[in-house]
């Protein structure tokens, strides 16, 4: 009991003296994790808890959220009964043991960190290209609980889970009457990272809810291995003075707006790693930038290669591309062929690249500079007619 009350009071001033900052843990007792990458993520572990921060993206030096990770399968550690709450602080008991998941992106991580079997549903199912996860719901043992935005709330209710992992976003007023389910909301922000590997990082988070920590410290050690071995390549042959860095234009235009990613945004950060002129470059934001037409064309009109995402039932072509937008044809890599396109229906990029980061950096290289002898491009194929 005394020890319980120890760890009581522990979570206590834990919670208090790092209200708003991330900073502030740094004084307190327990051993911090060092992270290499990740920015938005502390994790600090201390006798019977782990405690972890995420920044929040959009406020410097507040706190999105605050957890609290009491390890059931630790026998040495007598547990509370209860634990003190804060705002935007939630406790959860790990290793999760049904979790409803609201992207794909950590569907294909859990998976290969071994914890499928605590995959109790998922939402958007249309746009995860697992076929595991599509059987394992058409057998009904994962439920489809509808949109991510909108998620079939009678349905959450029904499986119980211990966790619910949803994307949060800037203004977006909260998850409405998913907190009021009392499930702590695993809140997904690795997409906020200013790095490739920074995100990819976050999988020592995820990694620790489901038990699964040894592992995604082993997996993230081989991402990194292969990520710094692919940039120190390029960065040799870029070094040698005898080729121009290609200019790379980026995405296209959905409606009114062309979202290009921001120059601290993990595809921004990445392509420069690939050895490219990214036309944003120098832009301080971490998510995309949406831009009128005219701005890109201004910006990456004599860009020399074009890499764009799309959803289709079948490879388009560039004819396709025209009667979506006949400016198009107003671009330097249109005119010379150079379009590569990654058709997300068909393909596991979103399932595959955010926690694999080296590669998504290999088809840019591989695209970008042929000479180096990678092999052909996986998820960005060349456009033809």
């Amino acid at each position: 009991m005394k020890k319980a009350l120890c760890v009581i009071g522990a979570v206590l001033a834990v919670c208090c003296s790092c209200r708003d900052s991330r900073t502030a843990v740094a004084t307190d007792q327990g051993d911090t994790l060092r992270l290499k990458y990740a920015e938005k993520l502390t994790i600090v572990k201390h006798e019977g808890f782990t405690e972890v921060l995420l920044a929040d993206p959009w406020n410097t030096g507040k706190t999105l959220h605050r957890y609290i990770l009491i390890n059931e399968n630790d026998n040495d550690n007598e547990k509370p009964n209860s634990i003190p709450q804060h705002p935007n602080t939630s406790v959860i008991r790990i290793p999760l043991k049904r979790a409803v998941i609201a992207t794909s992106v950590q569907c294909g991580l859990v998976e290969q960190l071994g914890g499928r079997s605590a995959i109790a549903g998922v939402c958007d199912l249309q746009y995860i290209n697992l076929p595991w996860v599509q059987e394992e719901c058409r057998k009904g043992h994962i439920a489809d609980c509808g949109s991510g935005l909108q998620p079939t709330i009678e349905k959450i209710i029904d499986l119980e889970p211990d966790a619910l992992f949803l994307s949060p976003f800037q203004n977006s007023g909260g998850y409405g009457k998913l907190e009021k389910l009392e499930i702590p909301i695993v809140e997904m922000a690795d997409y906020m990272e200013s790095s490739a590997l920074g995100r990819a990082e976050w999988m020592k988070f995820y990694g620790m809810l489901f038990g699964r920590e040894k592992e995604a410290d082993s997996l993230f050690a081989v991402v990194e291995k292969n990520y710094q071995a692919l940039k120190s390549k390029v960065a040799e042959r870029v070094a040698k003075g005898d080729v121009k860095k290609p200019r790379v234009l980026m995405d296209k235009q959905t409606g009114s707006v062309w979202y290009v990613p921001g120059g601290r945004s993990t595809i921004g950060r990445l392509l420069v790693d690939a050895g490219v002129d990214y036309p944003w470059k120098d832009d301080d934001r971490s998510g995309s930038l949406p831009l009128p037409f005219e701005s890109v064309l201004e910006q990456g009109a004599q860009s020399d290669i074009w890499l764009f995402r799309y959803n289709a039932p079948h490879a388009i072509r560039p004819q396709e591309l025209l009667a979506e937008k006949q400016a198009y044809s107003r671009f330097k890599s249109f005119q010379k062929g150079e379009i590569y396109g990654c058709n997300t229906a068909t393909s596991t990029f979103y399932e595959d690249t955010p926690f694999h980061p080296d590669l998504l950096l290999r088809d840019f290289i591989t695209i970008c500079y042929p000479d180096l002898g990678l092999g052909e491009p996986v998820y960005f194929v060349k456009v033809k007619n």
